[in-house]
């Protein structure tokens, strides 16, 4: 075929059905699971949806993406929220970001943390730090680091974290000293809203439902429980685990590349990097009892919690009940026995290591020249969004087209 498409997630679904939409027919879409969506898929669970790959949303904010996926489920079948996401600090929820709302603690606790933002080396002067944990005190300060970006961080990425860089850091919330004392004596917020400041959820399903709807516009170009195993980039050849093979003038790979068991054709250098990848996997749990909040979604830093997020199913899910938390598997323990739904998924979050733009800028660059394209949060092994992606994914399937 002229498109061989690895992956039913958001980005391989966008790919494909933007290749329909220009008229190309010749296409297949290759995904291992029984179902499409990838980490967006949903489950009914105590009668009502789960999104097993944790909380995903769609953001307002790029209207062509937007439009492109009404397309498949209306605007009437969305509702809109505005986000209300907090952090339990203690027994306290406080607004989400800490820095812009430490107003909502006690005036003992805004006292100590404008003290130590104020000395926080941003404010200072000092020298930026290179490794992680010495950029969070530098630029929050020592107790916003402590109390919570450090245990929250070790609980969501990993309890080393100082293998991670700090080039995506500039995604942190960026709110002044000033700006930051202000909202203490006014008892307001200041500063950007973070991502996400308003979302669209469906109204009676769950997220993956968009993604069967459009998996069920490609019908016939999608086949299922095909893991792929093998990629030879002379031949641009895909062998599963049926061996099966596929060969195609361009392959557009959604998956891991550390899914691949054999390459072919791949320098050995590129090939040995892709080891130095790392990603975190996290389980999702249904727990049935209902919050009394009327947040969406609330960050958990404290180790007395062994999950890092808890997403408030029943303030955005209408007609369902319950919530469910998302939990790193290096913090789960395994004689805590729960008769709750649990769904554990092994590829969550790509992480930002040391190391990693150099090494997907050559395995990218090299392997475009071969005809095989990474796109999207596993083919970019990026920390995308779904809208992100699916603007990634439209941009280069309209390359094609063009």
């Amino acid at each position: 075929m002229k498109y061989l498409i690895l992956g039913a997630g958001p980005a391989g679904l966008t790919f494909a059905n933007r290749l329909k939409q220009a008229g190309e027919t010749s296409f297949l879409v290759l995904e291992r699971e029984e179902e499409a969506g990838g980490l967006c898929r949903s489950a009914e669970v105590d009668g009502a949806p789960f999104d097993i790959g944790g909380g995903h949303f769609l953001d307002v904010r790029d209207s062509q993406v937007n439009q492109f996926l009404f397309d498949f489920m209306p605007l009437e079948e969305w509702n809109l929220y505005t986000r209300d996401s907090r952090i339990l600090m203690g027994e306290t929820l406080v607004g989400h970001p800490l820095e812009d709302n430490i107003w909502q603690l006690g005036i003992e606790d805004q006292v100590e943390y404008l003290k130590s933002v104020a000395l926080a080396g941003s404010n200072t002067g000092a020298k930026m730090p290179e490794k992680f944990m010495d950029w969070i005190h530098w630029k929050l300060g020592s107790k916003i680091a402590e109390e919570y970006m450090l245990p929250y961080n070790r609980k969501m990425f990993g309890k080393e974290l100082n293998w991670l860089g700090t080039y995506w850091l500039k995604k942190l919330p960026d709110v002044s000293f000033e700006e930051i004392l202000l909202s203490c004596l006014k008892r307001r917020a200041y500063g950007k809203q973070p991502g996400h400041a308003q979302f669209y959820y469906p109204k009676n399903y769950g997220y993956g439902e968009l993604w069967i709807r459009m998996a069920n516009s490609i019908q016939g170009h999608i086949a299922y429980h095909n893991a792929v195993k093998k990629i030879d980039f002379d031949k641009k050849e895909i062998e599963t685990e049926n061996k099966e093979k596929y060969r195609a003038d361009h392959i557009i790979t959604t998956i891991p590349w550390m899914e691949f068991e054999e390459v072919t054709g791949m320098p050995y250098e590129i090939a040995c990097s892709i080891e130095e990848l790392r990603f975190t996997s996290i389980q999702t749990a249904y727990h049935p009892e209902k919050l009394n909040t009327d947040a969406h979604w609330i960050y958990c830093p404290g180790e007395e919690y062994l999950y890092h997020r808890i997403l408030v199913r029943h303030n955005f899910c209408p007609s369902s009940k319950g919530y469910w938390t998302e939990t790193n598997t290096e913090w789960i323990d395994t004689d805590m026995a729960e008769d709750n739904f649990k769904y554990t998924n092994q590829y969550a979050y790509p992480l930002n290591t040391i190391g990693k733009p150099e090494i997907m800028e050559r395995l990218l660059s090299w392997s475009r020249k071969k005809g095989v394209y990474g796109l999207g949060r596993w083919g970019e092994h990026q920390h995308y969004n779904s809208d992100v992606t699916v603007r990634l994914s439209m941009e280069l399937a309209d390359k094609f087209a063009e």
